[in-house]
């Protein structure tokens, strides 16, 4: 006489959340701006400074002290490839780093603009944000610790050296960040192509926490929930969307114009 066959159940395995990225313990930084910015931080943990000698002259015009207390390696342009990859753009500088500490939330007290990303993943989108940022002094942009670009020499090349001079704050909930801002009588705007108000006619007298989101879905609904208001930018054009880096630098334009 045969057995029937067992059959057990399988438990169902959990959901698991979407995992940080870890951020590696150290990496390179390449091109003059991003590797004279990050000399200049002294926040910054520099490891060793592989360069041209021609590149070492350019970098030491403005600051010829400017490269030590840093292991200097002379190097060939091959040999910087080798470092960076042969299409990165390193004019002749690679600096060897660990990565920056963050800021504390608690930097923000009496700010004027401050730049929220929400999920943007793109590396040479969040680095053009914070170059435009930088230029236009706003006092610090805030990412989210999932669903966001870690510290790489792409983002610190796109970013021009701005990753070494505006503060950058990670937040493990952006929900209760911008409820936070909130109560420090900051004004949560987000952007949108199909609000009723223009950013352009609208007159802003308050701190602004300027919130972008992804390219294609946007800000998220929770976040677009907790704005105080979202704008739209007019645009005369046929096309009517913009890269997000673009939207952003348009805006804190259109924010940093009216505030005066």
């Amino acid at each position: 006489m045969s057995q029937k066959p067992i059959f057990r159940r399988q438990k169902k395995r959990p959901a698991t959340a979407a995992k940080v990225q870890k951020q590696p313990a150290s990496h390179h930084i390449y091109g003059l701006h991003a590797v004279r910015a990050a000399l200049k931080n002294q926040r910054r943990k520099k490891i060793a400074l592989h360069c041209t000698a021609n590149a070492l002259e350019k970098l030491s015009v403005e600051n010829e002290n400017i490269a030590e207390n840093v292991d200097l390696q002379i190097s060939s342009p091959r040999d910087l490839d080798r470092l960076v990859g042969s299409e990165a753009v390193h004019q002749g500088l690679v600096l060897k780093v660990m990565p920056l500490p963050r800021f504390d939330l608690k930097t923000l007290s009496d700010s004027k603009l401050v730049i929220i990303l929400d999920q943007i993943t793109d590396p040479h989108n969040v680095g053009a944000i914070l170059r435009t940022a930088c230029a236009f002094n706003a006092d610090a942009v805030i990412t989210t610790a999932r669903h966001a670009p870690k510290e790489t020499g792409v983002l610190a090349k796109s970013a021009s050296g701005a990753l070494d001079i505006i503060p950058v704050i990670e937040v493990g909930n952006l929900g209760e960040t911008i409820k936070l801002l909130k109560k420090q009588a900051i004004w949560c705007v987000g952007l949108d192509s199909q609000a009723d108000l223009s950013l352009s006619e609208t007159g802003l007298d308050h701190n602004i926490a300027l919130i972008l989101g992804a390219e294609g879905k946007g800000l998220r609904q929770k976040t677009r929930q907790l704005c105080d208001q979202m704008f739209r930018l007019d645009m005369p054009g046929e096309i009517k969307s913009l890269n997000v880096s673009n939207a952003a630098a348009i805006a804190m334009f259109a924010l940093t114009s009216t505030s005066k």
